[in-house]
């Protein structure tokens, strides 16, 4: 759905977030840089996306509320089981700007694949209440979600993370995050693999990118002024678990390079999609039967052995 109007201004935005990074950022104070570049970062939209169309019957709605969040803080959730009773399940994980009602239309596709998805808000978006989001409470949302999904679906096999955009970067620190606990426990990855889609390398690159090409002076320190990092690619070599990165070839917000890094650095058994027209929204469906299939076979690869990955040099499909 990424026409070239919604192109040109999701890059005005990345150059805004440059720009106030150099220039409020040099004379402010520290906490209201911070503040000001998570507001351009997250950009979060009011009500509901112009296309959703509401909800299937079958579509539960509820809020999680742990104890570690404050006493007006909650996540709220989808969960649209598969008609198969014993189908895998899905753990979505959306990008910035939207909430879950821009998502509607991907969470359909992966459910019309054949999946159970659990999808969340992270607070400050949708009917998730907080505080306007970081990179710290994204990642707590992710976990918080986490513990859900593994009581909604049991089965360790049976699971897959997917992140989509910045959500891609959500989903690779959470995956790090449990395949390093997996380590030291000396026991098996709990989920059967990660796919990551439309999604970069650090948040510092993708801001780099774009203040290149649109900004007068070429060069800008941007990374340096950045307090959120989302630093996918020193992370996604933990992971120990199937990855499949996606990306469209003609996605003109986050160049398809980002996600030939990513997979690049990451371990085996791992598999890149590269969608010929694909933009940053319309790969899965414009995939179609293909995407389907590498998710599929995402499912049988066989995962890292409990002692730890091998690094393997090549790109063997999964």
């Amino acid at each position: 759905m990424l026409t070239p109007l919604m192109s040109h201004l999701r890059r005005r935005w990345f150059s805004s977030l440059c720009m106030a990074l150099l220039i409020v950022g040099l004379p402010a104070s520290c906490g209201v840089l911070k503040y000001k570049e998570r507001e351009l970062l997250f950009r979060i939209e009011p009500g509901t996306a112009g296309w959703y169309r509401g909800l299937p019957q079958d579509v539960q709605e509820f809020d999680i509320k742990p104890a570690s969040f404050k006493g007006n803080q909650n996540l709220h959730a989808w969960w649209w089981p598969a008609a198969r009773r014993d189908a895998p399940s899905i753990l979505y994980l959306h990008g910035v700007r939207w909430n879950l009602t821009g998502q509607a239309f991907r969470i359909e596709q992966l459910r019309a694949m054949g999946y159970s998805v659990l999808a969340i808000d992270y607070r400050g978006f949708g009917q998730s209440k907080g505080d306007l989001p970081s990179e710290a409470s994204v990642y707590e949302d992710a976990r918080v979600a986490w513990e859900r999904f593994k009581a909604m679906q049991p089965d360790p096999n049976k699971r897959l993370i997917y992140g989509h955009s910045l959500g891609g970067a959500v989903a690779i620190d959470l995956a790090a995050d449990l395949a390093t606990q997996a380590k030291k426990d000396h026991v098996a990855v709990p989920v059967r693999g990660l796919v990551i889609e439309s999604t970069f390398t650090t948040l510092g690159d993708a801001v780099a990118q774009v203040a290149d090409e649109n900004l007068p002076v070429k060069s800008l320190p941007v990374r340096w002024l950045l307090s959120q990092k989302f630093d996918s690619i020193d992370k996604i070599t933990d992971i120990d678990m199937p990855l499949l990165v996606v990306h469209g070839l003609a996605d003109a917000f986050m160049p398809s390079r980002f996600s030939q890094q990513l997979f690049n650095a990451a371990n085996e058994p791992k598999r890149l999609l590269l969608i010929p027209g694909g933009t940053h929204n319309n790969s899965m469906s414009l995939g179609g039967s293909q995407y389907r299939q590498a998710i599929d076979n995402l499912m049988k690869a066989k995962p890292a052995q409990v002692a730890g990955p091998t690094v393997t040099q090549g790109a063997r499909k999964a």
